[in-house]
């Protein structure tokens, strides 16, 4: 029998993939499955972006780069990151990562030692709290509510904050909710992060998709900008999940040399080609309006799944003002999160996931992506539903 580290039994998993496998899994049987499952969506990568990485492989740009990444890019990413935060960052605090998830784990083994105090939103994207109980660290979980909009209920946040306290995690808009932080919310852990001197770590992946209001980063707040890193992403603004393609703002380029030692130590660095092709994704002038055309798309596709989810008897469900998921509250069915998954999977063959994926206090709601399918198929996994509900609710 092999035995493995201690560490690994510490390891979480996102159960979006093991779902994703099963759902394909069901295809191959010949069952006709609707995927809200995965957080992907299914536009196509713009012309542009694909264009400059298929010039990047001719031009031979295929080889080993720094392990902060590509200078190039990293002063085009500088440039967005100060216009649309409304602060200074320099290309030397830039690091380029192969996609979104590394700098979660570049970050708490940087910033983060055994026994610290992580605090984190729950239910949230679930490698925070896995990679927390990996590294050895105090995982403090801060329930993420419906009732006040899933923002961060500040006076749990002063309660559970205390000089244990290294770092405090955000995504906003969420992953799994689409709940926005609130201006309110922002000031309140910069203020708690500056009295504990801890570290902030801001997930922002989801900047670009925002559906009512403006986006505004935590760096708009004063005193934010010394102890945040910035998490930002390819993956969704651009429709480029399997390009791996992300990049973390660090508050100076001390921090920026620690994670691009890590990047050195694992993975030595992102993929040259993909690089050149995130270059083009921020100064094609034909973008702006793309990944306007794309936002405008998912929130007719949030509105209609919105509206049917409402419709069904024990259902109460959060309009999200960003992201790309519905977390729809099913309590009201007498049934557990996981026992909605697999009757929804099997009854109406639609492939979504339990709310317990993203950490405990996910108990009683499930997560939809409304990304991954047009508004015609969205109609049709609402028919499903309404057409199997009475047995669940029965």
């Amino acid at each position: 029998m092999m035995n493995f580290a201690n560490r690994i039994s510490r390891l979480g998993t996102e159960q979006a993939f093991h779902v994703l496998a099963r759902a394909k899994q069901a295809e191959r049987d010949g069952r006709d499955m609707i995927h809200m499952e995965i957080g992907d969506t299914d536009f196509q990568t713009p012309q542009p972006i694909v264009d400059a990485a298929i010039q990047a492989l001719r031009d031979n740009k295929t080889k080993y780069l720094p392990s902060a990444g590509l200078m190039e890019l990293r002063e085009v990413l500088a440039t967005q990151l100060s216009e649309s935060r409304g602060i200074t960052a320099k290309p030397e605090e830039l690091v380029v990562t192969p996609g979104g998830k590394p700098m979660i784990f570049y970050t708490l083994l940087a910033l983060v030692n055994e026994g610290d105090e992580v605090i984190y939103p729950n239910p949230g994207f679930p490698t925070y709290e896995s990679v927390i109980n990996f590294i050895g660290a105090k995982g403090v979980a801060l329930e993420m509510k419906g009732e006040n909009g899933f923002n961060f209920d500040l006076a749990e946040l002063r309660r559970l904050a205390n000089a244990n306290t290294k770092l405090i995690i955000l995504n906003s808009p969420q992953n799994p909710t689409g709940g926005i932080l609130t201006h309110e919310s922002l000031q309140a852990i910069v203020d708690i992060a500056k009295q504990y001197d801890a570290w902030i770590f801001a997930d922002e992946v989801y900047s670009q998709l925002v559906f009512e209001g403006k986006f505004e980063s935590i760096l708009s707040i004063p005193g934010a900008r010394e102890r945040t890193i910035v998490l930002d992403a390819y993956t969704k603004t651009f429709s480029m999940s399997g390009w791996r393609c992300g990049y973390g703002l660090c508050p100076s380029k001390e921090v920026a040399d620690v994670i691009a030692n890590l990047i050195n130590n694992s993975v030595s660095c992102a993929a040259n080609f993909t690089q050149w092709a995130g270059i083009a994704a921020w100064k094609d002038p034909s973008m702006p309006q793309a990944v306007a055309d794309m936002r405008e798309e998912l929130r007719k596709r949030r509105d209609v799944l919105y509206a049917g989810l409402e419709n069904l008897e024990g259902v109460s469900c959060h309009l999200p003002q960003g992201a790309i998921y519905l977390f729809p509250d099913i309590s009201g069915t007498g049934r557990s999160s996981q026992d909605v998954y697999n009757f929804i999977f099997d009854e109406a063959n639609i492939a979504v996931l339990p709310g317990t994926s993203f950490g405990r206090f996910g108990e009683g709601y499930i997560r939809l992506s409304f990304a991954n399918n047009s508004v015609p198929r969205i109609q049709e996994a609402i028919k499903r539903l309404e057409a199997v509900w009475p047995k669940l609710i029965g």
